[in-house]
């Protein structure tokens, strides 16, 4: 049976410190790539020192003997991102009664979450807290308090996201919003389609991006392209941007009137988070507004919009049996979007990261040390099937998942 948490590297050499001020290189051996070709990789400092032809290289560097990992029968690949992740509603689809929003549970879940996702190759999160209401802002303590947990094995972002912000019920959410921003809450967003004045949301939400130089990350359905068009002229060159989502709406509405939309999220520099495993919890209500369907990507991609995908809600009731694996989601992209396998799997890597404001990985030297590799030799294969994987974050190899099949 798989086993997909953290695990320290198989190695060769005893000297290699598995902390994460382990001064050794790591040396991944006989990896291949996507161009087929088969290379040893060498990573140091967080970072991809040198990448040479098989048995060309060393994990010998100066500071002394590094640490050794075959990946003979793997292929390499920039490790994948989950922009899209509810941590504090995660695995309570079998909870019976009300989900408790006590920061032990929510830290709990999160991290619990988080090692899963990472298991499956996410290196990188991004999740979305409910703030104001019920939780107030203890589910944002809590997350906080989970990224400094999973320091060293991923890197935790936090969206917040207030219910209401216009109007008198909307005045307390506007100010726990900025709080949440104080308190060190990266993103700020919540789901305008369930405010009484979207259009006043949106604006408020932008208010505060602008005065902390925060990203926007906002929950919408886009169904309403009169309403997609005004958010995409009031977010228009927003810096460092604004991502929205999941979008499934715009694959209900005639062509010809999606394509304009696409347009305008195009001009207006909007990426979209579409979710191809199902539907998501708007606004993190526990699945209160449930949708079917995904955005259409290939229009979106023709239109020239940059497109990620997540993977959303996992085993809360809004999607009891979510898996949280980016290449779930590729693989989706691939069968039922008909995207290339490359750019399918580019949605949830290159895109994610981008979405998420992180830097560009290739297993080239100099990038970061961000690293998936699967069992197989074609993405396609690791796409369809893919069990065995080793998760390498910041240059040291942070979780394993191994299979044994038998017949």
């Amino acid at each position: 049976m798989p086993d997909s948490h953290p695990q320290p590297p198989h190695s060769s050499s005893s000297s290699g410190s598995s902390g994460p001020a382990d001064p050794g290189a790591l040396l991944l051996c006989g990896a291949r790539l996507t161009d087929g070709r088969t290379v040893d990789v060498r990573l140091y400092g967080g970072r991809i020192e040198a990448v040479g032809t098989a048995g060309s290289l060393t994990a010998t560097r100066p500071s002394g003997p590094g640490t050794r990992v075959d990946l003979t029968g793997y292929l390499l690949l920039p490790a994948p991102a989950e922009p899209h992740a509810h941590g504090d509603t995660a695995l309570t689809a079998d909870v019976p009664g009300p989900v408790s929003h006590e920061p032990e549970d929510v830290q709990r879940r999160v991290t619990e979450a988080a090692l899963l996702q990472l298991g499956h190759g996410a290196t990188a999160l991004r999740a979305h807290v409910r703030v104001g209401d019920v939780p107030g802002l203890g589910g944002l303590i809590a997350v906080l308090r989970a990224r400094r947990t999973l320091r060293g094995l991923a890197e935790l972002t936090t969206v917040a996201m207030p219910r209401v912000l216009t109007g008198v019920a909307g005045a307390d959410g506007l100010a726990m919003l900025r709080d949440a921003v104080k308190m060190g809450a990266d993103v700020v967003g919540g789901c305008p389609d369930l405010d009484p004045d979207p259009a006043g949301y949106v604006e408020a939400v932008l208010e505060v991006a602008a005065e902390h130089g925060c990203p926007v990350d906002l929950h919408t359905d886009a169904a309403d392209p009169a309403r997609l068009a005004r958010l995409a002229a009031m977010a228009g060159g927003l810096r460092p941007g604004v991502t929205v989502g999941p979008c499934d709406g715009l694959g209900r509405l005639p062509a010809d009137v999606a394509s304009r939309a696409a347009d305008q999220l195009a001009a207006a520099g909007v990426a979209v988070l579409c979710l191809p495993q199902g539907p998501c919890a708007q606004g993190g209500d526990g699945g209160a507004d449930r949708r079917e369907g995904t955005a259409p990507v290939r229009l979106l991609r023709a239109a020239g919009v940059r497109v990620a995908a997540g993977s959303g809600a996992l085993r809360d009731v809004s999607n009891p049996v979510g898996r949280g694996d980016p290449l779930e989601a590729a693989y989706l992209l691939a069968s039922r979007h008909g995207l290339r396998p490359e750019d399918a799997y580019d949605a949830v890597s290159g895109a994610a990261r981008a979405t998420l404001g992180l830097p560009e990985v290739r297993v080239e030297a100099g990038f970061p040390a961000e690293l998936l590799a699967v069992r197989g030799d074609r993405l396609a294969g690791a796409l369809s099937l893919a069990y065995g994987r080793i998760v390498v974050h910041r240059g040291r190899v942070v979780a394993r998942t191994s299979a044994v099949r038998e017949y």
